[in-house]
């Protein structure tokens, strides 16, 4: 017998109306939005897959728990429940509430990382690399040689290069204020970090007294992943896992508009109280009061919640395996892909489906339009947009894998959504020849991507 039909752990209870927009409307969106797809309205959109931040759909014990909602300006109920359910999930003593997860990350670059300095990851996330190079710091990546080829297939392509991480320390560990490891590895296909990784990093951290941090958006993923496919964890439960990642690191930024299946909210957290009464500082000009920090009481609640239901095992399996679903079907029709598929997203090989394409014309961003151009299907470009390096000289340095990220929302669409993403995704690959790349019009400094004012460029020979 084959394997059973992927079953959503949940019932539908409230739903909302999707658009359907025509291939006219479609075409006239991307004129008007100069072919950056972030800038479409959502009613433009039929199935939306830029990001799985913020975007999931949350359950009736988080709706019942956001109207217990308290919104004293200080010292909030909401706020220690939410405190309480962080420290026993993490362990870590300080817990410190943002809008979100990058305003977390600015927070403590702000505290830890200056001019000059290095801050090491397996990869940076975008916001992440902007925040640490906005302090004038070099955002240094340093995955493990199999994450950067992406169709091996190998467990934990998301590990960092210890090698590479103890010859960091050595040349420049008077420069590294801390050591970041982003579970699961988004840039790099949404891909794992074994729990052996985590213990071989913690260790050369120990050795050259250098703090360790996660950003931990994905850790129940993350945790799932280690369950599934390390040694010695298959019986234990997703929550034990997580709580022995938290235990090896020194603190963790954490976005909860992903693992928090909340659509805001974020949090900060670490052990040291010294560094913690400088991020509240911040914390305060920026964000608000340290018990509420830029969220409302209701969101603390949602929050709170979130962590709970995101380690359960049905969802978790639900979660990972509707990914590979999508990932099985665009890759049995020669699609390529990051292979094993992530936790959250499927992430499209643009450089290997449009080889003719150069990355200074943006093969990733190429595709992305014309999966939202072909069925209204908005995923986010992964490539040179996103992560090349513009130089003096007017050149850039392109980024090292050309991808588009299908990322789905949490507990939102259900299996026909996904076969239809599917049909998209393959249907613009049989006309992958006649995809032609972009060329940049307007730029900001930073996060350019979001942004980006863009033109076509016409297709080469053979479109």
């Amino acid at each position: 017998m084959g394997e059973r039909p992927i079953i959503e752990p949940f019932r539908v209870h409230t739903v909302q109306a999707i658009s359907m927009p025509s291939r006219e409307v479609r075409e006239e969106a991307l004129r008007r939005s100069h072919y950056n797809l972030f800038g479409l309205r959502a009613e433009e959109v039929t199935v939306d897959l830029l990001t799985d931040s913020g975007t999931g759909a949350m359950s009736t014990r988080q709706w019942a728990g956001m109207m217990l909602g308290d919104e004293s300006y200080a010292g909030s109920p909401s706020f220690f429940r939410f405190e309480e359910v962080v420290r026993d999930l993490t362990g870590f003593s300080e817990v410190i509430p943002t809008h979100q997860g990058r305003a977390a990350e600015k927070i403590l670059f702000s505290v830890l990382a200056d001019k000059g300095h290095v801050v090491v990851n397996n990869n940076h996330f975008d916001t992440t690399r902007a925040n640490v190079e906005y302090r004038g710091a070099e955002a240094r990546d340093l995955v493990a040689a199999e994450g950067s080829d992406p169709a091996l297939v190998a467990p934990f392509k998301g590990n960092m290069d210890i090698a590479a991480l103890r010859s960091s320390l050595e040349a420049d560990g008077d420069r590294i204020p801390l050591v970041l490891v982003t579970v699961t590895n988004n840039a790099g296909g949404g891909q794992p970090v074994s729990m052996a990784n985590l213990r071989a990093v913690r260790q050369v951290c120990d050795e050259y007294d250098v703090p360790f941090f996660l950003d931990a958006c994905r850790f129940a993923e993350n945790a799932w992943f280690i369950k599934t496919r390390e040694e010695g964890y298959a019986d234990r439960t997703p929550k034990e896992i997580a709580q022995e990642m938290f235990s090896l690191a020194d603190g963790c930024t954490m976005s909860a508009k992903k693992d928090g299946l909340a659509n805001i909210g974020g949090f900060l957290a670490l052990n040291d109280d010294r560094v913690a009464v400088e991020c509240r500082n911040l914390l305060i000009l920026t964000e608000g009061f340290p018990t509420y920090g830029g969220l409302a009481g209701y969101d603390l609640e949602a929050i709170a919640q979130g962590l709970v239901e995101v380690l359960d095992e049905d969802y978790l399996r639900y979660r990972t395996r509707s990914v590979e679903y999508l990932a099985e079907k665009v890759a049995a029709g020669g699609v390529p892909i990051v292979q094993p598929p992530g936790g959250h997203a499927v992430f499209v090989d643009a450089g290997a489906l449009l080889p003719r394409i150069p990355p200074h014309e943006y093969p990733a961003h190429s595709l992305a339009v014309e999966f939202y151009r072909e069925g209204g299907v908005r995923g986010v470009e992964l490539g040179s947009l996103a992560f090349g390096v513009p130089q003096e000289d007017g050149t850039e340095v392109p980024a090292a894998m050309e991808l588009v990220r299908l990322a789905i929302p949490r507990r939102t669409y259900t299996q026909s959504h996904i076969d239809y993403v599917a049909e998209v995704v393959l249907d613009v690959a049989a006309r992958a020849g006649s995809i032609g790349g972009y060329r940049i019009v307007e730029q900001a400094p930073w996060l350019r991507h979001f942004t980006a004012r863009l033109e076509p460029v016409a297709a080469g020979p053979g479109g």
